[in-house]
């Protein structure tokens, strides 16, 4: 089931922002994160104590007019139904799995999770690295937390904000999907990045994806989607499993290199782009 939405925050310290079920007044209080079963660990630059606490917010994706929920913290992916759909889709034949966080993998900085099969002496079979990668802003969006702390709910319908698709996803995760995924394919194994499906909707029109392809096994890096639905019946939003694509490093490279040949300006178009701006900024004049 879909809602309408707006540009506002979705869902704040992990629940309802626009409904506030139980339990939001002291999750907003207590600035606790259900994700993490703790204090939301982002805090804001100019106060380190005061948490921001906004999981989703109401954006459009690709220039669509429809505004739907946009993760942007990390730590919202950390529900039950991701580890779950990792378990089904990657390690239906292990028999013991751990998650360990945070595995440094050398030149490639560290992994968010490596999922493990360990033997009965707690050594490691099997394992799987796993990275999660949310969306990012453009200008801030807790001012709409401070109203919901001052006055209990919103008080614009809309608020001056954005989605950093280009840094987030197809400049930080394309680099770590390339470096990482070098690194696992010389052991002959994969890595998996855990993103939205609105993010794939994103990269995919914005980019070259030619070489991605349905889940195949033999490639280094997937793309493991999930949407974010509304349930009515417990009112929260929820996690559902979507697709996973598959791709090599030159697919990875490929996508850094932006958009195929075919989507172009000419050099004419460019021209008429740096005429147009030129005249707008005074640097030239209309003849």
């Amino acid at each position: 089931m879909t809602r309408n939405l707006s540009k506002t925050p979705i869902e704040v310290f992990g629940n309802d922002a626009i409904i506030q079920g139980d339990g939001f007044k002291s999750a907003l209080k207590q600035q606790y994160c259900k994700y993490i079963k703790g204090t939301c660990v982002k805090p804001r630059k100019s106060e380190p104590h005061v948490k921001v606490g906004i999981c989703t917010l109401g954006s459009t994706v690709a220039g669509d007019t429809e505004v739907k929920p946009i993760i942007i913290c990390p730590q919202r992916l950390k529900e039950e139904t991701m580890f779950e759909t990792i378990r089904q889709k990657y390690l239906k034949h292990w028999e013991n799995v751990k998650w360990i966080q945070e595995v440094n993998i050398g030149v490639g900085g560290s992994v968010d999770y490596v999922a493990v099969e360990v033997d009965e002496n707690e050594r490691v079979k099997d394992f799987l690295c796993v990275e999660l990668q949310a969306g990012g802003t453009t200008g801030s969006p807790y001012p709409a937390v401070e109203e919901l702390k001052q006055y209990g709910c919103f008080q614009h319908a809309s608020y001056n904000y954005g989605i950093n698709w280009a840094n987030e996803f197809t400049k930080t995760m394309m680099q770590q999907a390339y470096k990482k995924g070098k690194i696992v394919e010389s052991w002959g194994r994969k890595i998996v990045f855990v993103i939205q499906d609105v993010a794939m909707d994103y990269i995919q029109k914005s980019n070259d994806c030619s070489k991605v392809v349905l889940k195949n096994d033999k490639m280094p890096v997937d793309f493991c989607m999930f949407s974010l639905e509304w349930h009515e019946d417990i009112r929260e939003w929820k996690l559902q499993f979507n697709n996973i694509l598959s791709t090599t490093i030159d697919g990875i490279n490929t996508i850094l290199g932006g958009a195929s040949e075919e989507d172009y300006l000419t050099e004419e178009e460019f021209i008429e782009n740096i005429e147009r701006k030129g005249i707008a900024d005074l640097v030239l004049r209309r003849y």
